[in-house]
């Protein structure tokens, strides 16, 4: 379906239709090189992902997060509709789309779901460091074929001793002739349940060794002898997304399947993020405004001292602030996702725009709860579950407190070379 989308010529108006409403008084121009209006195949995009939250993830959103099923079918719905592995380029068969286009996906999926978001998009994650370091071979055997039947991945890098610190990562990969032996556990991966396959950052250098040179990375099939999944966790939210603990006891890796060069997988591992991070802000957007939708629909329906309580004050200030966050969030979130699109580094960027819309999401669904009273309490409303699935965006992929040492660290050293 996207491939037909993307196919069509855009995007601006003609000089023509530009001059006309020009002369009719309409419209002044004005370029300033800045433009905030997206093309029509972007428009196209999200309106056909905003179609699918509403109509096929919002019917299900609460008995999914009653039963912690995976949502299968809806990941191969969004297979299906291309919504799926978007990024991977067209020389292996994909649709080669950019970090924007994912984010306008993933806000209104997440709108929907959040834990269906994470469900259906976590492939980005995994597929990352591929796309960044692996080889033209690697990328059609593990990206290709994912255009071609709905597979999934995982990213493997936290550990039950390392999350934040990936420093402290302990898995191991030992070199014996043309394969890599593998032992250690890794936790709270997404996907760790259902994924075909795994990249996983191990420890390859010895004592001492700097953390940028210390790892290397691995694509691992999931089948791959040695390999244990744990239990499906309980989580406080989100709680369709498969996320487990994956074990790997003298897991034979061939040499083929090593990312990059020995010593590269820290490098890989989070450069990643300058391209997942945006998304992610772009997920908590989406609970931000669907907080927001929800909210605002409540405070004009329900009536209290003989008038609706969006003629209150304090409750009409919540609003406002609600709806500043998810504006400003989104704007955060296109130049976090612009700037990498540009081929730039985007690292500030993307910390700004995950820590803002991360916190904002959890003010939000707060506000939400608050606007409902006692009915925002209770799991026959949805603004309960926004308020669960919120807290993830100020941990996973990089909690909010390490966002704020990358943004104040780039400030400084800015500052230092003269350039703030």
């Amino acid at each position: 379906m996207l491939r037909s989308l993307v196919a069509r010529v855009p995007k601006q108006a003609s000089k023509a239709a530009a001059a006309t409403a020009l002369r009719a008084g309409s419209v002044r121009l004005y370029s300033s090189g800045l433009s905030f209006d997206l093309s029509d195949t972007q428009k196209a995009l999200q309106e056909s992902a905003r179609k699918f939250s509403r109509e096929k993830i919002m019917p299900v959103a609460a008995k999914l997060d009653e039963t912690s099923e995976y949502p299968e079918s809806l990941f191969k719905e969004a297979w299906d509709l291309g919504f799926v592995n978007m990024h991977i380029p067209e020389e292996h068969g994909g649709l080669g789309l950019g970090v924007l286009e994912e984010c306008l996906v993933t806000e209104e999926v997440a709108f929907g779901c959040s834990g269906v978001g994470t469900a259906v998009l976590a492939n980005s994650l995994g597929q990352m460091p591929v796309l960044l370091g692996g080889s033209p071979e690697q990328k059609q055997k593990y990206l290709g074929r994912m255009t071609e039947e709905p597979l999934k991945c995982a990213y493997c890098v936290t550990e039950p001793g390392a999350g934040s610190d990936v420093a402290g990562v302990k898995t191991r990969a030992v070199q014996k002739g043309d394969e890599w032996v593998i032992n250690g556990q890794k936790m709270w991966i997404t996907n760790g349940g259902v994924a075909d396959w795994f990249f996983v950052l191990a420890r390859t250098g010895g004592e001492g060794a700097k953390t940028s040179q210390a790892f290397t990375g691995f694509i691992v099939d999931a089948d791959t002898a040695g390999i244990i999944v744990g239990r499906k966790e309980k989580n406080m939210g989100q709680r369709c997304s498969d996320t487990r603990g994956v074990t790997f006891e003298d897991v034979r890796v061939p040499d083929a399947n090593r990312l990059g060069k020995v010593g590269e997988g820290f490098k890989l591992a989070m450069g990643a993020f300058d391209s997942t991070r945006p998304p992610v802000a772009a997920g908590a957007v989406g609970v931000g405004a669907r907080a927001l939708h929800e909210a605002t629909k409540f405070a004009m329906e329900r009536r209290s001292m003989g008038k609706p309580i969006a003629q209150h004050q304090m409750i009409a200030a919540m609003i406002a602030d609600m709806a500043a966050g998810v504006e400003l969030g989104r704007l955060g979130m296109w130049r976090a996702a612009w700037e990498v699109d540009q081929g730039r580094r985007n690292t500030y960027y993307a910390s700004i725009a995950k820590l803002f819309a991360g916190d904002h999401a959890n003010a939000a669904a707060s506000n939400a709860v608050q606007i409902f009273g006692g009915a925002g309490f209770n799991t026959e409303y949805p603004v309960e579950k926004l308020f669960r699935d919120a807290k993830i965006y100020t941990i996973y992929e990089g909690t909010a407190q390490i966002q704020r040492i990358i943004i104040s660290q780039d400030i400084f050293s800015r500052a230092a070379r003269g350039d703030l």
